[in-house]
């Protein structure tokens, strides 16, 4: 039976979007589902079987089958000559005025994001694959129903690279053989071939940002994925290129392993610092000496996330790969002494990737540009990018440094906090936003699930907080009820009682109580999508 007979869209496609999911796309997809899937769910399998060790009691750790690789001195590929230079990287989802805004930001490098700050409902993705479409031949452009103001491209837009969702995410409306097919298939194949001949004709090419991979293994999957896109369109090897984010505690243990894996293919590693945070409250979940504190001063220079930082850059300069720094989420404040407070908050934050030796950061508003920039500029000076940092003074980062439990309080306010936070993100979430501005911060997934996760976790461990009691589920309940009115006054009765705040209290409810602590807020949350 022909491949693309077994894939069924179970959606509508309106006249233009047909233009980005066409017959040939279609036939590729089908093409990559058939190929790809079984393994994906192996691997999949793996993952659940990895944690069960870890929640009896095992601590992630380097692997010992795997010595030889990191211990070898081999290096990757190659690195593509628009990708030399990538000191400020914006992030964003792919609505149309904010890809035009990304991309004349004062920045290299634009990723635009199918995953954590995107809510991947039908109309949006495929909404955002002809944005990029447009976006990469020159022709998108935005008028803003209201004001009348027009957004174009300028002459000299940012590199783009498409981030793909991670791996445990569907896409519902498209099965193969009756089974919902992985969405980073879907992403990467519309991306895939519906841009790389124009990217190769002005000299860039097909860049992808792949999230929150746990093992070489899963990096491996990737690679087959990439060999075969490139023989199916007769490319060179190595063509397509990629960035992994190290988002989760066990990639962090296997970065040598995911580099040698895509090393035809990958340009570096990214410290996604908010997911990895998440991970380590996950992985670790049933680890009672390994609870976090209040997520506000969890910050990368507590010693776990430092060591973190710094066995990324000397792992990936040795390889001659970029080490990226991680994402910088606050926005700017109209008040200028506020906002003056964002800036420096960025410059020391900056700074501090910059001085360890990360190639470039990340920044979630185009008003941040000019301050991450400029510090990664003065730290460079002539040079595109840190390379030559290679960290070889450093002591050996050993498993226990990548573990070492967080100090620092657990507050009612922080709980009421994170309550709030992740309320709010979880409405605008399952309404269609997945890029959210609360109280000075553009909170994506990410933080999200920090925010709940965190909780669970102190319930799970009866954690005492600062007012003297102990967070169980009915104190959770209780401060949740105390908190919606909270949001109420402050986002007005009109803009609540238009909301899904009713839905969002329940799914964080269900999320948070719990026994078990769900993977991903988007995999319950994708039921509310169209």
């Amino acid at each position: 039976m022909n491949a693309l007979n077994k894939l069924k869209i179970n959606a509508p496609i309106s006249p233009q979007q047909q233009g980005i999911f066409s017959t040939e796309a279609q036939t590729f997809l089908a093409h990559l589902c058939g190929r790809f899937i079984p393994s994906l769910e192996a691997l999949m399998a793996e993952r659940d079987v990895f944690q069960q060790r870890i929640d009896r009691g095992q601590l992630p750790h380097f692997l010992e089958h795997t010595r030889e690789i990191r211990e070898g001195s081999w290096k990757i590929q190659s690195i593509p000559h628009d990708l030399q230079d990538r000191r400020v990287e914006i992030t964003g989802p792919t609505d149309r005025k904010m890809v035009i805004n990304a991309l004349n930001a004062n920045v290299k490098v634009f990723m635009a994001d199918f995953e954590d700050s995107m809510s991947p409902g039908w109309a949006q993705v495929l909404d955002g694959q002809i944005n990029l479409r447009d976006a990469i031949n020159g022709t998108i452009e935005y008028t803003n129903p209201q004001s009348g103001k027009r957004y174009q491209l300028r002459s000299d837009p940012a590199v783009l690279i498409c981030r793909v969702r991670g791996l445990h995410l569907k896409e519902k409306h498209v099965t193969f053989e009756g089974y919902e097919i992985p969405g980073s298939l879907f992403d990467f194949a519309l991306y895939f071939i519906n841009n790389y001949d124009s990217l190769l004709k002005k000299g860039s090419g097909p860049y992808f940002y792949l999230p929150k991979l746990q093992s070489h293994r899963e990096a491996q999957w990737w690679s087959d994925v990439f060999h075969l896109t490139e023989e199916y369109f007769g490319l060179d090897v190595g063509t397509i290129k990629a960035t992994v984010l190290i988002e989760t505690l066990p990639a962090v243990f296997e970065m040598d392993e995911i580099l040698f894996a895509l090393k035809e293919h990958i340009v570096g590693l990214n410290c996604g610092r908010w997911d990895y945070i998440f991970s380590y409250i996950k992985t670790l979940k049933n680890h009672p000496d390994r609870v976090l504190p209040d997520r506000q001063v969890v910050t990368m220079e507590k010693p776990f996330l430092s060591a973190y930082s710094r066995l990324l850059i000397k792992t990936c300069h040795r390889r001659g790969a970029f080490a990226m720094g991680g994402m910088a989420a606050f926005i700017p404040a109209k008040d200028p002494q506020q906002n003056q407070q964002v800036l420096d908050k960025i410059h020391h934050d900056k700074l501090l990737e910059a001085t360890n030796g990360h190639d470039g950061t990340w920044v979630a508003h185009p008003g941040l540009a000019d301050t991450a920039k400029a510090v990664f500029d003065e730290v460079l000076g002539d040079r595109k990018n840190q390379l030559d940092v290679m960290r070889e003074e450093d002591s050996p980062i050993e498993p226990s440094q990548l573990l070492e439990a967080c100090d620092g309080e657990r507050t009612e306010a922080g709980m009421r906090h994170n309550i709030r936070v992740a309320l709010q993100y979880i409405e605008a979430w399952i309404s269609g936003n997945g890029c959210v501005p609360i109280y000075g911060l553009m909170e994506d997934a990410a933080t999200a699930e920090i925010s709940r996760a965190s909780i669970w976790q102190w319930i799970q461990h009866q954690k005492t907080l600062d007012n003297g009691e102990v967070v169980t589920k009915s104190l959770f309940e209780r401060y949740l009820q105390q908190e919606i009115e909270v949001v109420k006054q402050e986002l007005g009765e009109e803009r609540f009682d238009q909301g899904r705040f009713d839905q969002a209290a329940a799914l964080m409810s269900q999320l948070t109580t719990s026994d078990d602590l769900c993977d991903f807020l988007t995999l319950p949350g994708y039921d509310y999508l169209e």
